[in-house]
This record gives C-alpha cells, sequence and structure tokens, in this order.
C-alpha cells in the first residue's frame, strides 16, 4: 500500500477501504458493522472489476467520466471472465451486465466516500454519476420456471446433487429468505412446534420469521448432521460450494442463468402481492427492512403471518408441481392483511 496519501491510487483507496470494513470500521445503514459475506462480496467486486480497471488511477485525479467509463465497461462485460479462485477445485466466475456495473458503482460511491474522509481528495467523483436499473434483483420467476425449477429439484435428487443443498433451494423457493440466512440457519433457531425461526444477526438486524406448514414439513425430514440446517458436503463451516451447486440445479431444469437465489426471494414476494397481501406482511414474511413487526408484535400476528406464509407457500409449491402442504391454509381477508 502507498505510504504517501497524495500519490496513492485507487488500488491503494480499495486496500485502505478493505482494511476499515474487515476490522469493523464502516458502519452499515443500520449502525452495524459490515457482515462477513458483503465484505466477501466488495473484495470480489473490487478484484474483480474495480482494480483491473482503474487500479492505477491516481486518487486524487478520477473524475465522474472515468467513472462513468468505468461502469459502461463493467455493464459491457469488459471484465467478466472465468478463473481459478486459489482454493483447491475453487472457480471463480467473474460476471458483467448492467446490475453487475450499478452494484460495482454503488460500492465505489463508498470506497470514494472513505477518501473524502481521510482527506485524500475534496469530493466524490460518484456522486450524480445516474446508474443503470438493477433489472437483476426485480426478475422473478414465471410460471413455466416455476414448473423447471420442481423438475430441478427432483432431477437434482436423482442425479446425487447434495442432499442438503437441494434441501436449501427448496426452503429458499417456500421462504423467500436470502440465501445466506438459510445456509447459516442453525437447529437451535429453528421451533418447528410454534412455526417459527429466531434468527438472530440478519442482513436488517435480529429477526423472527413465521414459517409454512411446506417448510415445516421439509425442515421435519432433514437429517440432522450438525448444528447448521443445510450443512456443507465437507468441514464445520457453511455451505461455500452453494453456488456452484445452484448452477449445476438450475442446468437440470434448463433454467436460464440470470436466475439466481435473490430471484426466488423477489418471486416469493412477488407471489405474495399477487395474493393480495399487504407491503407491512410481506415485509415480516422476507425479513425485508422495516418488517420489525415480525419481531415486535410476533405472539399479536402469529395467526395472520401463519397464515400468510401457508398461502404463499402452497402457491409456490403448486407452481412447481410439487405436493400440497398437509396443514391446513387459513383463508383471510387479502386487502390489508
Amino acid at each position: 500500500m502507498c505510504c504517501c496519501i497524495g500519490r496513492a491510487t485507487v488500488a491503494d483507496l480499495c486496500d485502505i477501504y478493505m482494511a476499515d470494513a474487515e476490522a469493523g470500521r464502516l458502519l452499515t445503514r443500520v449502525k452495524r458493522p459490515k457482515k462477513a459475506s458483503t465484505i466477501l462480496s466488495d473484495k470480489s467486486r473490487i478484484e474483480g472489476h474495480v482494480k483491473p480497471l482503474l487500479g492505477r488511477l491516481p486518487v486524487a485525479s478520477v473524475t465522474a467520466q472515468d467513472i462513468e467509463t468505468f461502469m459502461h465497461a463493467v455493464a459491457e462485460g469488459d471484465t467478466a471472465r472465468k478463473g481459478k479462485t486459489g482454493k483447491a477445485r475453487g472457480l471463480s466466475n467473474i460476471r458483467g451486465g448492467r446490475g453487475t456495473a450499478s452494484r460495482a458503482v454503488g460500492l465505489l460511491g463508498a470506497i470514494f466516500t472513505c477518501a473524502v474522509r481521510r482527506r485524500m481528495r475534496p469530493d466524490n467523483p460518484v456522486r450524480g454519476v445516474m446508474r443503470p436499473a438493477d433489472g437483476k434483483r426485480e426478475r422473478r420467476l414465471s410460471d413455466f420456471e416455476y414448473a423447471a425449477l420442481g423438475t430441478a429439484l427432483r432431477r437434482a435428487a436423482d442425479e446425487d446433487v447434495w442432499p442438503a443443498a437441494v434441501a436449501a433451494v427448496r426452503f429458499l423457493a417456500l421462504t423467500g429468505w436470502r440465501s445466506g440466512e438459510a445456509l447459516t440457519l442453525r437447529w437451535e433457531h429453528v421451533d418447528l412446534a410454534a412455526r417459527t425461526a429466531r434468527l438472530p444477526d440478519t442482513k436488517t438486524g435480529a429477526s423472527v420469521r413465521p414459517l409454512s406448514h411446506a417448510a415445516c414439513d421439509m425442515l421435519g425430514k432433514l437429517d440432522r448432521m450438525g448444528d447448521l440446517v443445510f450443512p456443507p458436503t465437507r468441514g464445520d463451516g457453511t455451505m461455500s460450494g452453494f453456488r456452484k451447486l445452484w448452477d449445476r440445479m438450475m442446468r437440470l431444469g434448463g433454467l436460464p442463468e440470470d436466475i439466481t437465489p435473490h430471484t426466488l426471494r423477489h418471486s416469493f414476494a412477488s407471489l405474495a402481492a399477487d395474493l393480495g397481501y399487504s407491503e407491512p406482511t410481506i415485509a415480516a414474511l422476507v425479513g425485508h427492512k422495516g418488517g420489525t413487526i415480525t419481531s415486535r408484535y410476533i405472539h399479536a400476528a402469529d395467526a395472520v403471518l401463519l397464515a400468510a406464509a401457508d398461502a404463499v407457500a402452497a402457491e409456490t409449491g403448486t407452481r412447481m408441481g410439487e405436493v400440497k402442504p398437509a396443514g391446513k391454509v387459513v383463508e383471510l381477508r387479502r386487502a390489508g392483511a
């Protein structure tokens, strides 16, 4: 790292930013240090996009035009590539596209805020740059894709794909959870009798989630192989190879590459909206920011939220060609649920 601030490059600035993030000195919107998974994502974007395109530029000389040129280059796939991660059998897949460009520029905004705070330059060159809409995060499954997902999961079981990974994908489809929440879920956080999961640390803080009958039935049939509900193939950590297993399952169903675990989350929320549920109810189901109703009022909201979870999971299962959950789904007045 360059010791002279006046001659620091963007690569040096990125190293400073990551050191602050790893030390817990950078806080999120909810005033918490960045999660390890977020830090890993930031590092991937820096090494995959920022350093190759901007790393050699002096921090003080970067302009808004440089940021726009960077954004268009990432969007057009100039940095997209596949390679090895350095780990045994580890592969990286650096993707381009508009969504990737939008998120990379958002990260650059935070990085240059760090530069302003450290008086490495007086302004933030990212400010005012118009980012493309992140259409990837608005992607939802069509009816055909729901059916293909169900086919993929059934084929995955026949193809000896790691059962915990198959179960994790089915769980994501039935609950709308973030993939990181599912992969770090521990049995001690799950109460099948009360049909709730109490997550001590999520992207938006502590969260209590209602679980549908379909989700509980699925969890009840899993083999318990340790503390984690969805354990890795080996070792004590989380399932680091989940994305590779995800890609394999998507290929088994003939699903397009732009479908990600987040697509299942957005699809669940969209399906809930299609069924007429209100934004606060949907937020409580999936743990959206502002959906703290679950942690504050779970005892009063149990019946409403559990019935909503049942309805969305039942519709999801129907579209996937799965057997409908055995539990009774209570019909509620949709508007303002």
